[in-house]
């Protein structure tokens, strides 16, 4: 997947958390830090477990079905705390918000261009 094919993905992987409620949508441009593992993160939070895993199955069904374009990896359905969808240069979490808050990916990369979306209510 190259990197213009990931950009398109944006607005998918936004309105695909939007289309389950997903709430405090957060995109984190990490593209000018070297040591990255990835280009963007797209971080958003459910309300409860089957909440996110809800979300991040609207995600990758929604993307699939307008791209199809499939995930090259996604853990966490275990428990559904932390889900992590991997797009190649774009990596999705989608957290319960005591999960968010702990591992605090925005306070992690804060020197990255960091956008808020504002949530659909």
């Amino acid at each position: 997947m190259t990197t213009d094919n990931s950009k398109d993905l944006l607005p998918m992987i936004i309105e695909g958390i939007q289309e389950r409620k997903g709430k405090n949508i957060t995109v984190v441009d990490l593209s000018s830090i070297e040591s990255a593992a990835a280009s963007r993160f797209v971080i958003c939070e459910g309300t409860s477990t089957q909440h996110v895993a809800a979300v991040a199955d609207s995600i990758r069904e929604y993307i699939f079905d307008k791209s199809r374009i499939k995930p090259y990896n996604y853990d966490g359905y275990g428990n559904s705390q932390w889900i992590v969808i991997d797009y190649d240069d774009t990596l999705v979490h989608i957290f319960v918000p005591e999960m968010r808050r702990l591992y605090d990916l925005e306070g992690l990369w804060s020197d990255a261009s960091i956008t808020d979306v504002p949530d659909l209510d």
